[in-house]
């Protein structure tokens, strides 16, 4: 009889939603998709805003960007993770690395969905992890990314060639005219790199890819 009635209150009661996106536009379109099976509880639009948020509310669920102000979301998981907090995860990002999928994943996320196919995925994507499952842009290819889960070494081609030249003490100018690439594309390899590899700063990225073994 008890268990009926706990049933019976959850099936009342919709699971509560914090949206963390220093784009008021995304965190609105995001509140409007899942809007009919989520209660809004706040819009947060950085990453020290998102870690009080979470503390305080406990919610269900969290949808957020990765390039916050303040402290990014990879690194707010990171620090709620720490503290011991459970609090189901969804990334939705711009950024289409297959590595920084898998770095997410492990790093705790539950999700990791494409700005560029929001809607309908996200709304899949809410549903599977409040089922306790995790969810990845299918556009991402979700097997590739679950076999990367084991072995984080794993980097493309392209950004091993970008890590041996910041390796060698090049700067991204100067990394991007020898490969051919842009700058903002070089500077994203960086990045993608430094979660991959849950480093800081350029300097510590090439300490850790020594320590692997990356810059041979």
């Amino acid at each position: 009889m008890h268990m009926h009635s706990v049933r019976t209150v959850q099936a009342a009661t919709r699971p509560s939603l914090i949206i963390a996106d220093d784009h008021r536009m995304v965190a609105e379109g995001v509140q409007h998709i899942l809007d009919e099976d989520f209660e809004l509880l706040e819009i947060v639009s950085d990453g020290e805003a998102l870690v009080d948020a979470v503390r305080r509310t406990q919610p269900d669920l969290v949808v957020a960007d990765i390039n916050m102000p303040r402290c990014n979301g990879m690194d707010a998981l990171k620090r709620l993770r720490q503290v011991g907090m459970g609090t189901r995860l969804i990334f939705l990002t711009m950024h289409m690395e297959p590595a920084l999928a898998v770095a997410a994943l492990r790093a705790g996320a539950s999700g990791y969905i494409l700005k560029s196919s929001a809607g309908e995925d996200l709304r899949n994507a809410a549903q599977q992890v409040m089922l306790g499952g995790t969810y990845v842009t299918p556009a991402l290819g979700a097997r590739y990314i679950s076999g990367q889960l084991t072995d984080m070494r794993n980097l493309t081609t392209k950004q091993l060639q970008v890590l041996r030249l910041v390796g060698q003490g090049l700067r991204s100018k100067q990394i991007a005219l020898q490969l051919g690439l842009s700058v903002r594309t070089v500077e994203a390899h960086k990045y993608t790199m430094m979660q991959v590899l849950g480093v800081h700063s350029t300097l510590e990225l090439v300490r850790r890819a020594e320590d692997l073994g990356l810059l041979f």
